[in-house]
């Protein structure tokens, strides 16, 4: 009897992050129900922060994201670079902003937070780790290239990096 044949590892090897313990910018108490965001009414009700019609009795509290775009600190970069740029520039871009679109839907927290356009690469900062990811992926599924993502190792922080 011939034993199994053992699966092929995958090519990519994901890190697992624990976000809550790693992100400053989550909060450390528990916040009271309901509490809305004063920069973007986002409401945060049973643990998590979502859209939602803005209750009477809502304490006020500035979200994550919004904290971090007051104090202009990204969790996730994305560095656009290559030849394409200068003919695809703006494609790019609206590519970029619709996975923000996407994304911002169903999680308030997950935003561009500054578009920084250069004559060689395109900076894209993000309040989360995963808007990052989700636009890197759609940039190489639409337009090839190449890929890099880098994680860090104590920080809650990505940077994506996409060339062609």
């Amino acid at each position: 009897m011939q034993s199994p044949v053992p699966p092929k590892p995958s090519p990519r090897r994901e890190k697992h992050f624990h976000e809550a313990r790693n992100d400053p910018y989550q909060a450390r108490v528990k916040l009271a129900d309901p509490t809305v965001c004063p920069g973007c009414n986002a409401v945060h009700t049973a643990g998590r922060w979502h859209w939602g019609d803005r209750p009477d009795n809502a304490r006020p509290h500035l979200c994550p994201a919004c904290q971090r775009i007051k104090d202009k600190v990204p969790a996730g970069i994305v560095l656009l670079r290559g030849e394409d740029l200068a003919t695809h520039r703006d494609e790019l871009l609206n590519l970029a902003r619709h996975q923000e679109a996407l994304e911002k839907s169903d999680h308030p927290l997950n935003r561009i937070l500054a578009i920084v356009k250069r004559p060689d690469e395109i900076e894209i900062t993000t309040t989360d780790i995963h808007l990052p990811r989700r636009i890197g992926d759609a940039l190489h599924h639409a337009h090839k290239g190449e890929l890099d993502l880098t994680y860090a190792d104590e920080e809650y922080f990505l940077r994506v990096s996409w060339t062609r």
